[in-house]
């Protein structure tokens, strides 16, 4: 049989003892030491959780921005379109006034110069009408004076004779 000595005794007292010793001086202090670090790291994984939940959100937000930012982009290039097509609208009409402004000016012009035209023709042909007219009283005076001249010679002659 067993035989209990006290050789076992005081091995099983001092088993006892240095457990109770080991555990208050280093089992607990590394079961703290890992509790601590057990939560440090949970600590840190709810922490990684949390940045990224910001970065999803932050994301979206820059998601939302960018869709704001392009169809800004889209209405800015539609506005600038439209500025530009009634622009480009008012430089025609505003040609076209021109144009016709123009070409009335040009009308009036040329109706000017034809009643130029034809007041100067209208003094021309009676400067030429004035200088037939002259020619002609010219030449039925000299008629008038061959005829007289003819007379006077007849006269002479029959003086003479």
């Amino acid at each position: 049989m067993i035989k209990l000595d006290m050789s076992i005794v005081y091995t099983i007292i001092n088993l006892i003892v240095l457990y109770l010793l080991l555990r208050h001086f280093l089992i607990r202090p590394v079961t703290e030491v890992m509790e601590k670090r057990r939560r440090m790291i949970e600590e840190g994984f709810q922490n990684a959780q949390a940045a990224q939940e910001d970065a999803l959100k932050m994301k979206q937000e820059y998601e939302a921005s960018l869709k704001g930012a392009k169809q800004e982009a889209v209405q800015i290039v539609e506005n600038a379109r439209r500025s530009a097509k009634s622009e480009y609208d008012r430089i025609v009409s505003q040609a076209g006034d021109e144009a016709g402004n123009i070409l009335v000016s040009a009308k009036e012009t040329v109706r000017m110069e034809r009643e130029k035209a034809m007041q100067e023709m209208k003094s021309e042909i009676a400067h030429l009408a004035a200088a037939s007219a002259r020619k002609l009283i010219k030449e039925g005076t000299r008629e008038q004076q061959d005829k007289a001249l003819y007379e006077e010679f007849l006269r002479e002659k029959q003086d003479e004779n």
